[in-house]
């Protein structure tokens, strides 16, 4: 069985409606959370080698918005009661085939819209960790993966900002030195 099937498998997702300071309001199904630009929770993770090259995901074609982007190595959403670490965990393994061990770097907290009338609502929590080994993409999930220089993502994204996620393109702009840079430092200190 591939690394990807549970996911193909899985019933609809039930994302946590959250508050400003991300208290839980509820469960709603993932497409009409983001339809209605609901307030819910998510992650977001930054891993890096042990060069400091950041590693990126490229969007699958078939995403139901931001197809086709580069964001941070991945992103998500933890379902109905999971724990969050468990969802990042999970997710890792689901879209890159792998798992690492972690750290929290900080919360974030955006309302960004998207295509298709969607928006990205979003109490974020960031994650941070190294990873050195095979990386197997989930087709349905990411189509390319890239190890970069953290110091060259303000100017790819000066270059072509249309190429990456809204989200990926606020980190970048609002909060470059605690997320991208700071995560770095963390991870090398900590894990």
């Amino acid at each position: 069985m591939k690394h990807y099937a549970a996911k193909e498998a899985m019933p609809t997702e039930m994302l946590i409606a959250v508050d400003e300071n991300d208290i839980p309001q509820g469960v709603g199904e993932k497409m009409k959370v983001h339809l209605d630009g609901v307030k819910h929770r998510a992650f977001s993770v930054m891993v890096y080698n042990r060069y400091g090259q950041l590693l990126l995901q490229k969007r699958s074609n078939i995403k139901y918005h931001s197809a086709n982007l580069w964001s941070n190595s991945c992103c998500g959403h933890p379902i109905s009661s999971e724990p969050i670490i468990e969802a990042v965990k999970r997710r890792l393994y689901e879209e890159l085939g792998f798992i690492c061990d972690l750290i929290k770097i900080t919360e974030v907290s955006y309302n960004l819209p998207m295509e298709n009338g969607m928006y990205e609502n979003e109490y974020t929590h960031v994650f941070a960790g190294e990873y050195n080994g095979d990386i197997i993409p989930n087709p349905l999930e990411v189509s390319e993966v890239e190890w970069v220089e953290i110091d060259s993502l303000k100017q790819k994204l000066e270059d072509s900002s249309q190429s990456y996620s809204k989200w990926f393109q606020l980190y970048i702009k609002e909060y470059y030195q605690e997320i991208l840079v700071g995560a770095y430092v963390k991870v090398t200190k900590n894990i």
